[in-house]
């Protein structure tokens, strides 16, 4: 894969952009604790053979995260920022099952995101490191999320980018980002090929664009943005879709949500996902329905949740271990924040 000459071209022009004005300087700690409790409505909570396509473990939904039966550990996050006058870096540490598969270590204590950053101006910034997708609505975190699990599209785009980005702020509220990376979720780029983004926003509406030159990916094309209908009510909408010769996958979902008190919100996310693979005579789809409640006392919050995943194949098991193709769970998680 060419190693974008032109493009490495563009970022230096930045550059030229004029500087902003100085600011004081801002250490700040930062993070999250969540732990959860999960029990299949469904299925049996004990670990078989069978479950998750032969690979064994407890039955699970097959999307990232909150994916253990019983009492389990979330992760706990920690983020030290520091903001300079001109410029900054951010250090953000994950320990635990969600920060293992949020960036696939092999110790207890990861990286989820270590980068710095230049403000150029008060229109431009440049940011170089390891920093998470700005692909999709759902994000590793479980405090930037309002149902505790997580979607197919997310779970089935990156998590994370190592490399070079620009962010402009430009006119009437548009903003874009450019940037070129490693494929996605590479820290130590072996492959030779390099990946490109983009983002184009406006008012709270995104388009983003990935490419990596089928390095591991290939094209990923995504839309997210939120409508607020009235102060209490709003709706997210998150639609992707992914090419890789002919191999990829494509969905959609809705996130409506209504918040009943200063304390309390309810809310639904709706999904449809399809997995791609060339040459198959049918590619299995899978529709998903989550229902979460959620409850803030203080820096802590409460969310019980049901989800009832519905496949076009029967790739889970019942109690009498038997093929069917729904799988209901219901989990409550504690997330606390600081």
């Amino acid at each position: 894969m060419k190693k974008f000459t032109t493009l490495s071209m563009l970022f230096l022009a930045t550059v030229l952009f004029a500087q902003e004005e100085p600011k004081s300087k801002k250490l700040v700690l930062s993070g999250t604790v969540d732990v959860y409790y999960q029990t299949n409505l469904t299925s049996t909570d004990k670990a078989n053979d069978l479950f998750n396509g032969g690979e064994g473990g407890v039955q699970s939904f097959g999307t990232s995260f909150a994916n253990q039966t019983g009492f389990a550990l979330g992760m706990a996050n920690l983020i030290a920022s520091y903001d300079g006058e001109k410029t900054g870096a951010v250090a953000d540490l994950a320990f635990g099952t969600r920060g293992l598969q949020a960036v696939g270590g092999d110790t207890d204590v990861f990286i989820n995101q270590i980068y710095a950053y230049w403000h150029i101006s008060q229109k431009t910034t440049l940011t170089l490191g390891r920093f998470n997708t700005y692909l999709g609505y759902e994000v590793i975190s479980p405090s930037g999320n309002f149902n505790y699990s997580t979607s197919y599209l997310f779970s089935s785009g990156p998590f994370s980018h190592v490399g070079l980005k620009a962010d402009f702020s430009l006119a009437n509220d548009f903003n874009l980002m450019l940037a070129i990376m490693n494929p996605t979720d590479v820290n130590n780029d072996l492959v030779g090929g390099y990946a490109l983004g983009a983002q184009l926003g406006y008012a709270g509406h995104f388009l983003n664009f990935y490419y990596d030159d089928k390095e591991i990916l290939g094209l990923e094309l995504d839309y997210t943005g939120s409508f607020t209908v009235t102060d209490d009510f709003s709706v997210g909408l998150n639609v992707g879709y992914a090419d890789n010769e002919g191999n990829g996958f494509y969905g959609a979902a809705i996130y409506p949500k209504l918040a009943t008190s200063d304390n309390f919100a309810i809310g639904l996310r709706g999904e449809y996902f399809n997995w791609r693979t060339k040459g198959a005579a049918n590619n299995p789809d899978v529709f998903s329905v989550t229902l979460t409640g959620s409850y803030s006392v203080e820096n802590l919050i409460l969310k019980p949740e049901l989800r009832l995943d519905s496949n076009s194949e029967a790739i889970y098991y019942d109690h009498d271990l038997k093929p069917t193709k729904e799988l209901a769970v219901f989990t409550v998680a504690a997330i606390y924040s600081f």
